[in-house]
């Protein structure tokens, strides 16, 4: 059985990981289908394409990626030092590519005057964005899920399409 990221991560070790997404219900994330001769191969540039976006989102770089017929591998670098070098704003803009944020937190970003109440508010957004930048759970959450969503959308089906992923702490080289 897995273990939580919570429990396997730990940045003060390494800050390398290895992932692995796997599919379900013998569903293809990409590749011919033997038995039905269904070409699935076109979901291979959808990972392609939302890992490239993750990239230009996160503070966590993208080492190596393997896309194969029912799962995929990463190889994930969290970079500390990034995030830490980002300004409050900075981390805003960097959210606001990937997800809406909040509504003061967009007007922040556009230089809107906020009281002291809505400013506590953000500041505790801008904290919270911070740590899911350098998250890994929420970089596969938003590699896996809109991935997940197209594929049973094209398989005219509902439920899960990935198990539940795995992680494995891969050391880094002295």
């Amino acid at each position: 059985m897995a273990n939580p990221r919570k429990t396997i991560v730990s940045l003060d070790d390494t800050p390398y990981y290895h992932c692995c997404s796997r599919v379900v219900r013998k569903a293809f994330l990409c590749g011919i289908d033997s038995t039905t001769g269904d070409n699935y191969e076109h979901r291979r540039e959808w990972v392609d394409s939302r890992i490239i976006e993750l990239a230009s989102i996160f503070a966590i770089d993208i080492c190596a990626y393997a896309v194969m017929s029912n799962h995929l591998h990463v190889v994930l670098k969290v970079n500390a030092d990034k995030i830490a070098s980002w300004s409050d704003k900075a981390v805003l803009v960097q959210w606001h590519k990937g997800f809406k944020g909040t509504l003061l937190t967009q007007k922040f970003v556009k230089g809107e005057d906020l009281n002291d109440l809505e400013l506590k508010t953000v500041n505790d957004c801008i904290s919270e964005y911070r740590r899911r930048l350098i998250d890994i759970s929420w970089f596969m959450r938003s590699l896996s899920e809109p991935i997940a969503r197209q594929a049973n959308k094209e398989d005219r089906c509902t439920g899960r399409f990935y198990s539940l992923p795995s992680m494995a702490l891969t050391l880094r080289a002295s």
